[in-house]
């Protein structure tokens, strides 16, 4: 378990949130002309690294917003946290 800064609400603990998934994934402009192949590479395929990954969380038991975090998935430290529609840190 770990404490999570809401950037609305502030800080609460980790059950109050639900992981989205990876973070800045693009929609394709022209879905229509992708091949089936294309079209499953980008529902499905994602990163799965060791190291800071940039994932979207919802804080599903407070505010209900949506924001980006930066994380590193080998011990869950927090790198960063900002709103949806912000640019993410540099990494």
């Amino acid at each position: 378990m770990f404490l999570i800064n809401c950037p609305y609400c502030g800080e609460r603990d980790q059950q109050e949130f639900k992981a989205g998934g990876e973070a800045h994934i693009e929609r394709p402009k022209q879905p229509t002309e992708l091949s089936d192949d294309q079209w499953a590479e980008y529902l499905f395929m994602r990163k799965n690294i060791k190291g800071v990954q940039f994932e979207r969380w919802n804080h599903a038991h407070g505010c209900r917003k949506w924001f980006n975090m930066a994380r590193d998935t080998s011990n869950d430290e927090i790198k960063a946290i900002y709103k949806m529609g912000e640019k993410p840190p540099p990494q």
